[in-house]
């Protein structure tokens, strides 16, 4: 329909007996909106409330109602239509799925501008849903207008951080080092973990600023150890003593400073140096894609060289597949996507590609060097004639340094909305990396990437790919 000219009918030049019809499938998205814009929360109509209402939800009758108005106003009488009155007899219901064919007809001119139009709406096997007389105000002059398309609409109907969490908490609690939860977020989070299962939290940081966080929340830590250590240093260098003797098997970034925590985590006697360089990643849940996004490095490597890059694209392999994601693509990202020596992302993209070829780097599709429009968008990567299994469909996105990649995730979760969690891997245990700012929430959804990274490396399979997941997901 878009840029077709569409002119409307006078009342001057309607007939009696002229009709116009539409159709129009009904879908969860229309529920949705259609309860933002009224504010009807009435459960039968909301999608997402079958268990409570023991049924489908059916669509408003006023949303039925309003595919007539949308009738009248655009196609006939159509532009500078308004509605005087309006009856409806509502006879059947419409559920999500429905092929609606919404017809109206004049059946009377009255005093101008007035008409009356008998309207109806079929199910597309002909059953009748909706019967009714409209009376309106037909347009006294000629409009022409440009048929277009409305701006695109965000929902924050996925939700794919839930099934993750459910998972988690079927795995045995984590024994896990918080350091530092001494303000509401670092200690919120803690006990929001515990108490879903995920985690058992040892506290490691100033006793006293501890409990007085605790206090200030109203929740009782006297169920779980202390470790009262007032440096962040020192509570860092303990906090991966625990890990080292066997009490821990996480550590839990609090109110501290990253820097102190890696320091400790990296030192080559007595820290957790594992066999592949450490690295972040941010798993977002973004509300215009139907599926987990990770972008890496993020918070460790600030400008990482080729072989450091390898460790990055492996650990974000790695963790994809843990959560559920069976062969990750894994796009490279740059500025522009084609080599140019002038650029050395685009180098090391191409080698990195290059290297997923040969199995250097395994259990993920790599390529690059990609820019973020043919990264994410299909019909970007096709207009610059990229043919990749991978354009358009990254699941996985590498970033050439830290900055980048921090801005980028930031600038999801603060401008698009999307959710976050952070997980660091490649030492011997995972570190919940989250920011200072972060939520409960985020500190939730990183504490259940931690137990279904460990299942994967302990089981080389991901608890995300059972019946049990499956039915989360639902």
């Amino acid at each position: 329909m878009k840029g077709m000219s569409v002119r409307n009918t006078t009342w001057d030049e309607l007939e009696v007996g002229a009709s116009a019809a539409l159709d129009r499938t009904c879908t969860a998205q229309d529920l949705l909106l259609f309860a933002h814009v009224s504010g009807n929360l009435n459960p039968l109509t909301l999608p997402g409330m079958e268990a409570l209402t023991k049924g489908e939800p059916v669509a408003p009758s006023l949303w039925v109602g309003s595919l007539v108005s949308a009738v009248l106003g655009t196609l006939l009488p159509g532009a500078g239509t308004l509605y005087r009155a309006q009856s409806f007899d509502f006879v059947e219901r419409v559920r999500i799925g429905s092929r609606l064919r919404i017809e109206v007809k004049c059946i009377e001119k009255r005093a101008k501008p007035i008409a009356l139009f008998e309207t109806t709406v079929r199910e597309s096997d002909g059953r009748l849903v909706v019967r009714g007389v409209a009376e309106v105000e037909a347009p006294s002059m000629t409009i022409v207008t440009e048929a277009k398309d409305l701006p695109a609409l965000i929902l924050d109907d996925h939700e794919h951080f839930a099934p993750l969490i459910a998972v988690a908490k079927r795995l045995p609690a984590l024994p896990t080092a918080v350091l530092g939860p001494d303000d509401r977020h670092a200690l919120g989070g803690a006990v929001l973990s515990a108490e879903e299962g995920l985690i058992v939290p040892i506290l490691v940081g100033d006793g006293g600023r501890i409990r007085a966080a605790a206090k200030d929340l109203g929740v009782d830590i006297g169920r779980f150890e202390l470790i009262d250590v007032a440096d962040d240093r020192e509570a860092s260098k303990r906090a991966v003593g625990l890990v080292n003797t066997g009490k821990a098997a996480a550590i839990m970034k609090g109110n501290v400073k990253a820097e102190a925590l890696l320091n400790a985590v990296i030192k080559r006697d007595g820290g957790l140096r594992g066999a592949r360089r450490l690295s972040h990643s941010f798993v977002l849940d973004v509300p215009t894609l139907d599926h987990l996004l990770f972008i890496t490095d993020c918070a460790v490597n600030i400008a990482p060289d080729l072989a450091t890059k390898v460790d990055i694209v492996q650990n974000g392999i790695d963790l994809a597949r843990a959560c559920g994601i069976e062969t990750p693509r894994v796009g490279v990202l740059s500025a522009v996507e084609t080599v140019n020596p002038n650029i050395p992302s685009t180098l090391d993209a191409a080698a990195l590609s290059k290297m997923a070829e040969r199995g250097q780097i395994k259990g993920g599709i790599v390529d690059g060097p990609l820019a973020m429009d043919n990264a994410m968008d299909v019909s970007a990567a096709k207009t610059k004639g990229i043919t990749s299994l991978v354009a358009g469909r990254a699941e996985v996105l590498i970033v050439p340094n830290l900055e980048a990649g921090n801005m980028l995730a930031k600038e999801l979760t603060f401008v698009a909305r999307a959710e976050s969690a952070g997980l660091v891997i490649g030492a011997r245990v995972p570190i919940i990396l989250t920011s200072r700012a972060d939520n409960d929430r985020a500190r939730l959804v990183s504490c259940a990437l931690a137990q279904l990274y460990i299942h994967w490396c302990r089981t080389g399979r991901s608890a995300c790919t059972t019946p049990a997941f499956a039915n989360a997901a639902e």
